[in-house]
């Protein structure tokens, strides 16, 4: 009875209806009006831009249950927006994201990158598609080339067909087609697929990002259970960094979606500072109050030791090629846009390495604060 009440009033209201946020109340309009529209109920902005209001964003992030995933997530949810969360995973593992946003904001569905129906299916009713399918290794069934170039040229050409107007692609800072890191090449050419595919996307390349579970700060911290020395080619002292916050990224990639200027750029996402990639473990070790102990290992031998830990059948310690990508000098873009742009002030090693760092500590140095710890030394090339 109520939907009969609904359909007989004017097309004016019936306008203003389906701009509530909520499914059920946009089911009760007629489904005529809305395919005529062409617009989804939560693409129309509504309320005062908080977590219960209506952001105007409708987002499909694919890659959302990964480490930048769910900052991006939460980021979006925070200001009312509808997330579309394609998985591969076991549901269980979702838990942790369904919190993120309104009652109904954050929707769950299932995909399959080799499906071009269901990547359509996720991101159909969508005014942004954000990319944030990656690997830190392979397999035999995901290797980079399918990772970092095959999925991100079926994603930007589905958002093309679909007439998406916002695609983000996330890539790296050093992506290079003549790195010695697979990853890296594999990244690149990403890239550039992405770009053939989308010519307005957005294409973000973070420098190695940090946060509470990242797999940069932590993996140095917890080499202290390798016989506590930690092995560093060169000493490190041939390697130069500028890790960017996950945090700043996340919030990186949400105003580049709000900000219309930013179609088709490429934005370099680094942070404040440069480090010998020696001062910067020694800092981590300085804040998480162990022994630092630096070895040199050539790259040769390094390789070796790698392959023995890329045997493990599930998540490899290290692989050669993360150990090649990790040594690698962070490039210099001067001439492409970066967080400041963006309206971002970007936060510094030395303040947040503690929210990382303090599970390392011991008991005893748990209640120790930054400033206990001198600062990192920097680098100006």
């Amino acid at each position: 009875m109520a939907t009969v009440i609904l359909v007989s009033r004017p097309v004016g209201v019936l306008s203003k209806i389906s701009g509530i946020c909520y499914p059920a109340a946009a089911a009760a309009v007629s489904g005529a009006t809305v395919q005529q529209r062409k617009l989804h109920h939560a693409v129309i902005p509504k309320g005062k831009g908080g977590r219960s209001s209506c952001s105007g964003i409708a987002a499909t992030v694919f890659g959302a249950t990964g480490f930048l995933g769910r900052y991006v997530v939460n980021k979006l949810g925070r200001i009312g927006s509808q997330v579309v969360v394609p998985f591969r995973c076991d549901q269980y593992d979702l838990m942790y994201i369904r919190p993120m946003g309104d009652l109904g904001q954050i929707i769950f569905m299932e995909w399959d990158p080799r499906n071009k129906d269901s990547i359509q299916r996720a991101l159909e009713h969508s005014n942004v598609v954000i990319n944030l399918v990656g690997r830190e290794w392979e397999t035999r069934n995901n290797r980079f080339e399918d990772v970092f170039v095959t999925i991100p040229q079926q994603l930007a050409r589905a958002a093309k067909e679909a007439g998406v107007p916002t695609f983000i692609h996330v890539s790296h800072l050093n992506a290079d087609i003549r790195s010695p890191s697979k990853y890296l090449r594999n990244k690149a050419v990403g890239e550039n697929v992405v770009r053939e595919e989308f010519p307005e996307a957005i294409i973000m390349k973070p420098a190695e990002m940090f946060g509470r579970e990242d797999r940069f700060f932590n993996h140095y911290a917890n080499m202290r259970w390798f016989g506590g020395a930690i092995p560093l080619i060169a000493l490190g002292k041939k390697t130069v960094k500028q890790p960017v916050y996950v945090v700043d990224v996340a919030q990186a990639i949400v105003n580049a979606v709000r900000d219309p200027g930013a179609k088709g750029k490429t934005y370099a996402l680094v942070g404040p500072s440069r480090y010998l990639l020696r001062d910067l473990v020694e800092h981590i070790y300085a804040v998480a109050h162990r022994p630092f102990i630096p070895y040199p290992l050539p790259r040769p031998l390094y390789h070796l030791v790698a392959k023995f830990f890329a045997l493990n059948p599930f998540e490899p310690w290290t692989t050669p090629d993360k150990v090649d990508r990790f040594h690698t000098t962070d490039m210099k873009h001067p001439g492409l846009p970066g967080l400041e742009d963006l309206g971002i002030v970007p936060s510094s090693v030395e303040e947040r390495a503690i929210e990382i760092l303090r599970r390392h500590r011991r008991y005893r140095y748990l209640d120790a604060g930054r400033d206990d710890t001198k600062p990192a030394k920097t680098v100006n090339y």
